[in-house]
C-alpha cells in the first residue's frame, strides 16, 4: 500500500525477486511536491543492483553540481553585508569528500528531487509488474486473518471495490492509516518545528553559486527572514529553473499566502525578481519511531515506520532501505526457502538503525541552530547585537579575523550532519539474519565522518573492483539484481566454493561463488580487496541478497560444508540443513 518513494521501490525489488504483488495507490500521479532530493550512496547502490542507478543519474544532479553546503547573507543586494558568503564546505561526498566516497562504492550520491524520482520509478515497476501498480486505488479496509491478508481495494475514480487476497501487506502509506488501525504507537516527539515551504520557478542564474546543495540565508537585520533554498531542477547549477525555499520555523500563519512572493524576494535579496509560485507547504517537523515494524502479516515500511527532520537527508533513503532488506526475506519466505520467523529480522535489523537515524537527523537540525546561536549569527541573536557581529565578521581588522576562525571552527562541527559517510553507509545489523563472529564493530568517530569498512556480519559489504572473464565489476556485483546469495574466498577458498554449489542444490537457493586473488577466477584488480576482507586466503565471506554480510570465516574449516550449511540455517531461520534431494 503506498505509491511513493517506498513503495514504488518496493516493487521493483519484489519484481526482480519473482514475487507476484499488487501496489494501490490512493492519488492519481506520483507526488507533484518535490519533498526528499538527496540519495546517499547505499541507496544509489541499491538501486545499482535492480538497474535504476543509470536513468536516476541521467536525470539528477552529479557531486560536481551539488557537493557543497553554504550561508550566505543573501543572494544579491547592494549593502554592505548582502550577497556576502559567511561560509562554505565540502558535503555529502563534494569536494575534497569524493576521493573517500568513491573508493567506498561503486556509485556515487545523486541529488534528484523526489518529484522527478517517482516517474522513474513507476516507470520501472510498471515495466517490471505489468498491470499490477495501480494509481487512483485505495485501501479502505484490511483484515488479519492469520494465514492471509483481506484487503478491499475501492478505485476511486469509479467507486468500484474490489476484495483483494494475499499472503502479506506491506505499509507504505506513510503512516497515514494502518499502523494506527493496527494499534502501533508512534514514539518520540510529534510536533518539534512548523515549517512554511514554498516551491517556485525563478531565473537564479546571475547570483547563484553553483555546486551547492542546500544555501542557509542568515540575513543581517532581520532574523525571520532566515531560511533556506534548495535547487529541483529539471536543470542543475545556473540553467535550474525550480527552488523550494523552507522559511525559518515558527508559527505557520506568521504571513498568508498572498505575502509568500514578497517574502522570497526579502530572504533572497532580489526585490523586483520575477518568480511563479507553484505549491506553499505548511507541515510539521516530527522525530517518531514505530514501536513495532511488524504486526501479523502486515509490515511498516518507509515514513510508516519512522519520521525525522530532513537534515542530513535519511528519511526516504531509510525507506528505500527498507523495502531492500524485505524484498529478499519476503522471497524467501514465499518460495519456502525459509519459515515465516524470518520476516522478524526485519524490525530487529531495521528499526535500531532507523532510531538511530531519526535521532542523529534531530541532533543535526538543534546542532545547525546552535552553532549559528554562537557565532552570534542565529536567528534568536538580538538584532542589534546581530547586526554588529555581522559586521565585524566582515572586517579584514584583527577582530574580524578572529570572529572568522571562531565561526569557522564552529561550522566544521557541521560535518556530523553533512559529511555523516559512515553513517549513511557503515551500519550495521547487530541481531537478526546474520550469524555475529564475536568481533566488535570498526572504529566509529563521532561525528561518523570517517567510513570503516568491514567484512562483520550485519554490516555492509565492502566495495572493491574486481576483473572476471575481461570484465570489470564491483564485489557488490556478485549477488546480480540482489536476488542471490554469494561466497567470496581467498584464492585458497576451493573447498568453500565447491561446498557452497553443493549446498545451493540441498537449500534450493541461489549462491554465487568467486575466488579473489592471485591465481583465481576473480582478480582484485587494484588490491583494495585484500585490504578490506579481514580474512585469510583460506577464508569465506557470505553475503545476502542485500549485500550485508550474513557470515565470515577468517579462516579454512575442517568441514567447510558443514560450517556453511549451519550459516545458512541460521541466516535463513530455518531449524537444521535440509536433507540431500534423492540421488545424491
Amino acid at each position: 500500500m503506498g505509491g511513493g518513494g517506498c513503495g514504488l521501490s518496493a516493487s521493483t525489488f519484489l519484481s526482480d525477486h519473482g514475487v507476484d504483488h499488487l501496489l494501490v495507490e490512493r492519488h492519481a500521479d506520483t507526488s507533484r511536491i518535490p519533498k526528499a532530493h538527496y540519495l546517499n550512496q547505499r541507496t544509489m547502490g541499491i538501486y545499482r543492483q535492480h538497474g535504476l542507478d543509470a536513468p536516476i543519474a541521467e536525470q539528477g544532479a552529479t557531486l560536481e553540481e551539488f557537493g557543497q553546503v553554504r550561508w550566505l547573507t543573501t543572494l544579491a543586494g547592494d549593502g554592505p553585508l548582502d550577497g556576502r558568503v559567511v561560509h562554505e564546505m565540502d558535503a555529502f561526498g563534494g569536494g575534497a569528500l569524493r576521493a573517500s566516497y568513491a573508493a567506498a562504492g561503486p556509485v556515487l550520491p545523486v541529488k534528484l528531487p523526489q518529484v522527478r524520482l517517482e516517474p522513474i520509478l513507476r516507470q520501472y515497476a510498471e515495466q517490471r509488474n505489468p498491470g499490477r501498480i495501480r494509481f487512483r486505488h485505495e485501501m479502505v479496509g484490511f483484515r488479519d486473518e492469520g494465514d492471509r491478508v483481506v484487503a478491499e481495494i475501492r478505485a476511486t475514480d469509479t467507486g468500484e471495490t474490489t476484495t483483494v487476497t494475499a499472503q502479506y501487506l506491506i505499509a507504505a502509506d506513510g503512516g497515514r492509516t494502518v499502523g494506527a488501525a493496527l494499534g502501533v504507537a508512534m514514539q518520540g516527539r510529534p510536533k518539534l518545528l512548523h515549517v512554511k515551504t514554498a516551491y517556485f520557478s525563478a531565473d537564479l542564474s546571475p547570483w547563484w553559486h553553483e555546486g551547492t546543495l542546500i544555501t542557509h540565508f542568515l540575513n543581517p537585520h532581520h532574523p525571520d527572514l532566515s531560511g533556506n533554498l534548495i535547487e529541483m531542477g529539471p536543470k542543475w547549477g545556473k540553467e535550474c529553473a525550480e527552488w523550494v525555499l523552507h522559511f525559518h520555523p515558527g508559527d505557520p500563519g506568521q504571513f498568508d499566502e498572498e505575502q509568500i512572493a514578497p517574502k522570497i524576494r526579502e530572504v533572497l535579496g532580489i526585490p523586483d525578481l520575477e518568480l511563479t509560485l507553484h505549491h506553499v507547504t505548511n507541515w510539521t517537523v516530527e522525530a517518531l519511531l514505530a514501536e513495532r515494524y511488524r504486526v501479523g502479516r502486515v509490515l511498516l515500511a518507509g515514513d510508516a515506520a519512522h519520521r525525522q527532520p530532513p537534515t542530513v537527508g535519511l528519511g526516504l533513503n531509510s525507506g528505500i532501505q527498507d523495502a531492500h532488506n524485505l524484498a529478499w526475506k519476503l522471497s524467501a519466505v514465499l518460495s519456502g526457502r525459509a519459515p515465516d520467523s524470518l520476516l522478524d529480522s526485519y524490525e530487529a535489523e531495521r528499526r535500531p538503525v532507523c532510531g538511530l537515524n531519526v535521532e542523529w537527523a534531530v541532533s543535526a537540525a538543534t546542532h545547525h541552530q546552535a552553532i549559528m546561536n554562537a557565532t552570534g549569527l542565529g536567528q534568536r541573536v538580538p538584532a542589534q547585537r546581530r547586526e554588529r557581529a555581522f559586521t565585524e565578521y566582515f572586517e579584514t581588522s584583527p577582530m574580524g579575523e578572529l570572529a572568522r576562525a571562531r565561526a569557522g571552527e564552529m561550522f566544521e562541527t557541521h560535518r556530523g550532519g553533512c559529511q555523516a559517510h559512515d553513517l549513511e553507509i557503515g551500519f550495521g545489523y547487530e541481531e537478526g539474519a546474520v550469524v555475529p563472529d564475536g568481533s566488535g564493530p570498526p572504529p566509529r568517530a563521532p561525528m561518523r565522518d570517517e567510513h570503516h569498512p568491514t567484512t562483520r556480519p550485519g554490516h555492509v559489504l565492502p566495495h572493491a573492483w574486481l576483473e572476471h572473464e575481461g570484465r570489470r565489476l564491483s564485489t557488490h556485483d556478485l549477488t546480480g539484481d540482489a536476488t542471490a546469495f554469494a561466497l567470496l574466498t581467498g584464492p585458497a577458498g576451493t573447498a568453500w566454493c565447491e561446498a557452497a554449489v553443493r549446498l545451493a542444490q540441498t537449500f534450493s537457493l541461489p549462491v554465487v561463488t568467486a575466488r579473489i586473488g592471485e591465481g583465481a577466477e576473480y582478480t582484485d584488480a587494484d588490491g583494495r580487496w585484500a585490504a578490506v576482507r579481514e580474512i585469510t586466503d583460506e577464508g569465506a565471506v557470505l553475503v545476502r541478497p542485500d549485500n550485508h554480510v550474513a557470515w565470515r570465516s577468517a579462516a579454512g574449516a575442517g568441514n567447510p560444508e558443514e560450517a556453511l550449511a549451519d550459516a545458512l540455517a541460521q541466516v535463513l531461520g530455518r531449524a537444521g540443513v535440509p536433507a540431500p534431494a534423492r540421488g545424491e
